[in-house]
């Protein structure tokens, strides 16, 4: 069976810019992490039940791919998609942490996505593979769309690609699952400060590099300190910069040739 690359993200800045119900809206930019991924495959079973071999720490229910599943079974109402999972297992090679602000779950769901309406010929365009994977999670059409780089808005929903380099990353996550609601809840209550449509406009336009080389790791993501002061085990590191909501730290690995 073909196997396929499912890659890790890191924010190189999240600012939040108001609310919308019960959701923080933002302005992000997303960039891919070329050398950490999870690798997705199907492969043939005997039990018609949906099965997802791989190292979760969830039920299957509460897995993002069994979401995606479903979402994609009620938007396509596809029989070859139900009989197809009948007899075969979705494996994955697990190698992004959980809980880690590396876009992990929603990573495997979008390549799940995309490997269901490839092999099945689902006939679906990039567009509606990313509305129907923004029903399981925010990150999920930054992922879809599969740009290196890209400015993220709205609750997760606007993905624009930003032309620049792909920078290389070393990336460390602690022993710690940290709750994006609870450290959004955190931020809400004790940090809420959005930023201007201006603010947004001038960072939406900046390279990633030039960003990181200008702020600190606070200014550049909102939630850093929200998550400091929800969880206390979490220890800053000096240097590096927080992705997401975290727990997972990040820096441009220093090229080594000269």
């Amino acid at each position: 069976m073909i196997r396929h690359r499912a890659y890790a993200k890191v924010n190189i800045f999240l600012k939040i810019t108001g609310t919308r119900g019960e959701y923080h809206t933002l302005s992000s930019r997303f960039m891919r992490v070329n050398t950490l991924f999870d690798t997705l495959w199907f492969e043939p079973k005997s039990t018609p039940e949906f099965e997802i071999r791989g190292n979760f720490d969830c039920e299957v229910s509460s897995n993002t791919i069994y979401k995606a599943y479903k979402h994609l079974q009620s938007a396509t109402h596809s029989d070859n998609l139900s009989s197809f999972f009948e007899n075969n297992a979705v494996c994955v090679e697990k190698n992004i942490p959980s809980f880690a602000g590396l876009g992990g779950g929603s990573s495997d769901a979008a390549t799940f996505l995309k490997m269901c309406n490839e092999t099945l010929d689902l006939g679906l365009n990039v567009e509606e593979l990313a509305e129907i994977g923004s029903s399981v999670g925010a990150d999920v059409p930054f992922f879809i769309y599969g740009y290196e780089s890209a400015n993220v808005s709205g609750i997760g929903e606007i993905v624009k690609p930003f032309n620049e380099p792909l920078l290389n990353f070393e990336v460390t996550t602690p022993e710690l699952q940290i709750s994006t609601p609870a450290v959004y809840r955190y931020y809400r209550e004790h940090h809420y400060a959005p930023i201007t449509e201006e603010e947004s406009a001038r960072l939406e336009a900046t390279s990633s590099k030039e960003i990181l080389a200008s702020v600190n790791s606070k200014e550049a993501n909102d939630l850093y300190s929200a998550a400091l002061g929800c969880y206390p085990t979490l220890k800053e590191k000096t240097g590096w910069f927080f992705s997401g909501s975290g727990s997972s730290f990040f820096r441009i690995k220093e090229d080594t040739h000269g």
